[in-house]
Order: C-alpha cells, then sequence, then structure tokens
C-alpha cells in the first residue's frame, strides 16, 4: 500500500528570470501562488508544496511541445472495438475547457446556430472545483490548478494545489479509481496531448507531493528552467517514497497510457543503471513512438505510447503563428482615456499547425484505446482521455489552439459515443479540470456609441470565423507573460439518461464513476 512521505523537508526557492530572455515565458505560475511565495520568500522557514510558485505548469509543456519524434504523416484507425456486456467508464477531460472554450469553439468550428457532440449529450450539469491550502487545509482556495482538481476528480478527495493524489499538509496517499479498478480486475487506460506524466495524467497513478518531479533527473538537487532549485527527495524510493512519476508510472498496473512525454522516461531509474523507458519494457510495456507503431501495437501487451517529447504538437494555430496582442493607444488617449483613439490588432485566421502532422491525433490513441480495453475483456474498463492544450494554449492567449483542441475532444466523445452505442453499459463522463482565461468579448464595444476609446487592459485575438464574422476573444487575468486559471465552476456532460445531479462537486465524480463500476465501498 502506498506510504506516508513528510514534505516538511520540500523547500523550493522561486525565481524569475530577466524579461529579455526569451525563456521567461517558461516561468510563469498556473496560479497567483507564486507572489505568495515570493512576499514570504524570506520570512518562511521552509515553503510547503501547496505554496509553491507551480511554473512547471501547462503553458511550458506547451512551448516545448514544438518537436515531434514521429514523423510519420500517415495516421489510420483502426475501430475494432468488442461489444461487450461488460459496465466501462469513459472520462473525458478537457482541461481548462470552461463555457467561454466550449462557446468559442463551437462559433468557430461549427457555427453560430451549430452543434457540437458535445451539445448532443443526454444530460448536463456544473461542478463546483474546490480546493484547500495546504498550510491550512481547512481553508478554501478559490481558484484550482490541474494537479489538485485531477485529485478531486481520481480520488474523491479535495487537496491543495501541486499535489498528485496526495492529502494537503499531512501529504498521505490517495487511493485512486485506476488502483481501485486494477485491483478489482477492471481494465485502466490513460490517454493525453500532454505528457504521460503530466498533472492531470499522473493524478490517475502516482502519488507525489509536487507535480514536478516528473522524471528521477528532477527528484534531488534539480533545477527547473536551469535556475530555480526544487527538491523532491522527500519522495524518493531511498526516503520511503514512491519516487519519481514517470517511475511510478512504469511501477503501476495500468494497461496503457498514450501520449507524450519521451523525456521523462529517458533519465536513469533511482538505484538502477537503466531508462525509465527500459524499465518500462521490462514491466512488459510496449513502448510505443509512432503512428506506425500504435496501429500495429498487439492487443495483447500493455502500451506505453511516448509520441512527443512533451506536450504533443496542437492542430491549429494563428495565422503565422499569431496569438492575442495588446490594442494600441494614441498618444492623446495617453494622456487622458477619453481622448484620442485606439488601434486594435489585426484580424487573424485559424490554420493547420504544420507540426501537428505525423503525431497521433487523440482520436486515433482513443480508437487504439478502446481496442485494447475492449479486447478479450468482460469486466470492464476505466479509460480517461484528456485533451490538455485547451489550457496550455490559453495560457499563452492563443485561442486558435484552444480551438482546435476543442475538435480533437469532440472527435474522441464521437468515438467514445459509437463504443458506447454497442456498449450500452459505458458511463461517458464529459468534463473540465478548472477554468481558464479565455473571455468571448464584444467585437465593438458598447461604448463606442459615445465615441469613447474604451478597450481591454489585457490582448486580445481576434479571429475571422469560417462563418465570415469577427470574434473576439480577452485575455487579462494578468499582465505577465502567462494567462492565470479561474475559479469558475466547470461544465460535466455524460450520456447517462438516469437522474443525474444538476450540481455536484468534483469529488461527487468520483462517487459516480466507482459507483457506475461497483467499486464503491
Amino acid at each position: 500500500m502506498p506510504g506516508k512521505r513528510s514534505i516538511s523537508k520540500l523547500p523550493l526557492m522561486c525565481g524569475f528570470q530577466s524579461p529579455t530572455d526569451k525563456s521567461c515565458s517558461l516561468l510563469v505560475s498556473e496560479q497567483t501562488g507564486c507572489l505568495s511565495i515570493m512576499q514570504n520568500l524570506f520570512t518562511k522557514p521552509r515553503i510547503l508544496a501547496s505554496s509553491i510558485c507551480l511554473v512547471w505548469g501547462s503553458f511550458f509543456s506547451s512551448i516545448v511541445s514544438a518537436e515531434t519524434e514521429s514523423t510519420t504523416p500517415q495516421e489510420t484507425t483502426t475501430i475494432a472495438s468488442e461489444a461487450t456486456s461488460a459496465k466501462n467508464v469513459i472520462l473525458i477531460i478537457g482541461d481548462g475547457m470552461d463555457d467561454h472554450q466550449i462557446t468559442i469553439a463551437r462559433n468557430y468550428l461549427a457555427g453560430v446556430n451549430g452543434r457540437l457532440s458535445l451539445d448532443t449529450m443526454a444530460r448536463r450539469s456544473i461542478a463546483q472545483v474546490l480546493t484547500v491550502s495546504n498550510m491550512e487545509p481547512d481553508m478554501p482556495v478559490y481558484v484550482a490548478d490541474s494537479a489538485n482538481s485531477a485529485t478531486s476528480i481520481a480520488t474523491g478527495t479535495v487537496t491543495s494545489r501541486g499535489r498528485i493524489s496526495t492529502t494537503a499538509g499531512s501529504d498521505e496517499d490517495l487511493r485512486t479509481i485506476v488502483e481501485m479498478a486494477s485491483e478489482a480486475g477492471i481494465k485502466t487506460g490513460l490517454v493525453s496531448t500532454a505528457s504521460v506524466t503530466d498533472a492531470t495524467v499522473a493524478a490517475f497513478y502516482a502519488h507525489i507531493s509536487l507535480r514536478v518531479c516528473e522524471n528521477p533527473s528532477m527528484m534531488r538537487d534539480a533545477l527547473l528552467f536551469d535556475r530555480i532549485p526544487i527538491d523532491c527527495s522527500p519522495d524518493m524510493k531511498e526516503n520511503g517514497g514512491l519516487g519519481s512519476i514517470s517511475e511510478q508510472l512504469v511501477s503501476s498496473n495500468l494497461n496503457l497510457a498514450l501520449g507524450g512525454g519521451t523525456k521523462h522516461f529517458s533519465p536513469i531509474m533511482e538505484g538502477k543503471d537503466v531508462s525509465v523507458a527500459v524499465g518500462a519494457e521490462a514491466a512488459g510495456f510496449q513502448v510505443l513512438r509512432t503512428i506506425e507503431d500504435l496501429n500495429s501495437a498487439s492487443l495483447e501487451t500493455r502500451w506505453l505510447g511516448l509520441f512527443a517529447p512533451s506536450t504533443m504538437p496542437i492542430r491549429l494555430q494563428g495565422e503565422g503563428g499569431r496569438s492575442a496582442e495588446s490594442p494600441l493607444p494614441s498618444f492623446m488617449n495617453r494622456v487622458h482615456w477619453s481622448q484620442g483613439d485606439v488601434t486594435l490588432p489585426e484580424p487573424t485566421t485559424c490554420e493547420e499547425n504544420p507540426e501537428f502532422a505525423g503525431t497521433p491525433s487523440l482520436k486515433l490513441m482513443t480508437d487504439r484505446a478502446l481496442d485494447q480495453l475492449s479486447h478479450n475483456n468482460t469486466n470492464g474498463f476505466f479509460l480517461m482521455i484528456e485533451s490538455a492544450s485547451i489550457d496550455k494554449q490559453s495560457h499563452l492567449r492563443n485561442a486558435c489552439g484552444s480551438i482546435g483542441e476543442v475538435a480533437q475532444l469532440e472527435e474522441a466523445l464521437q468515438s467514445a459515443l459509437g463504443f458506447a452505442n454497442k456498449n450500452p453499459e459505458t458511463l461517458i463522463i464529459v468534463t473540465a479540470d478548472h477554468g481558464q482565461a479565455a473571455q468571448l468579448v464584444p467585437t465593438e464595444s458598447l461604448f463606442d456609441a459615445f465615441g469613447l476609446p474604451v478597450y481591454t487592459p489585457g490582448q486580445v485575438m481576434r479571429i475571422r470565423t469560417p462563418e465570415g464574422a469577427l470574434m473576439t476573444v480577452n485575455y487579462a487575468t494578468n499582465s505577465f507573460l502567462s494567462e492565470e486559471h479561474t475559479g469558475v465552476s466547470v461544465p460535466v456532460l455524460t450520456n447517462s439518461t438516469g437522474p443525474f445531479p444538476t450540481m455536484l462537486t468534483q469529488p461527487d465524480l468520483f462517487d459516480i464513476m466507482t459507483d457506475h463500476l461497483g467499486l464503491a465501498d
């Protein structure tokens, strides 16, 4: 059984790079927690995990996702999923996919009068996102990160930001739905467009006090972004921990994990002389690196798909790589807000990202996961599917990137619905882990009628939609290099035709899923 570990010896310093350093864009927090660290850095003898600057968040992995290891542009889908009467759960998480993100994507992908597959689900609810302080676990925190919100869904327990399936303050390991299902003989799988060690995915199989501990090289005397000291040594095996996140995946009972993250499986495993990838093969995983590997993988083996160094490339981008830009006020407007005028960024269109070609789509990974998990299986399965870069691109103020990743989620949902039509005991739940910064705002301000040069204090992306209209997306949670999460409730959509709460909390999702699989105590 997972053990307990103290985090009282887990120091982490938060520093900032020069604003002129391009890599400074990597050093931004998923929450405003980084500011509280800096304010308290010299007044506290040690910094607990809930107070850390979560700089290893989604903005970083989205930036480094440009490189891909797959060179084969062909993608085929083998839909051979076997119909059974077993009970299954397919959980689809759109990271950061609040109603703003869905509406923006709907407008672009289907038109203002159109409908997405998301809109056809039988039931719609909302989930309150719950977070607590690590230093005062009874104290609520109103904005989450992916680590603690995914932990709520995966374990049914509310924890603090940055934690992967461990309790706030006491650092006790929390039993996940994946572990419960595996123990009951139910197959389990995880699919993501992020690294398979990223926070949302990791919360379903790993237990660690700090989400940045993704591989053995990050566990002791490590520097995040070559300058921020981190220390994950309390979670090392030699200290009674379970090791880094990638090592915990290797030791898990997962039947499959598909996504990015090659770089987290190249370091040498703790106490051994082989890489984590070699350790995965020794543990029985077939390591897949290309579309051909995925299409030809044996349904009888366990799969570890590593299709990119970190986050997988996004499908869509702004024209010429453009993202949101700041309005430019005239000199007179700078003198007085009511005078002069303001120039808004030129409209853009969304275009295909050339780096997306040759990597498996979320749909292909979903289809193959369904093939493998349903093969010769009468006990059912649990499958979590994440479209990760809805969030990651919103951090980077790239509305086109987020739209493309909602499109990927749509395709994965269509595959899940097709499977459920043949396997009626399959429960599908679509939700988000937290809200994000993107706001759909007027292209022409209502105050224009008064002759006032009103404009956003943030940055906007003005997108020409296929309908020929302009859609304006605003980002204004801060003035730094990466946007913040928001504390809004998130949508919950399901194919269940039975009674379903109209309002719930994220831990309630855990109860609903475990009950469907017969895992509830």
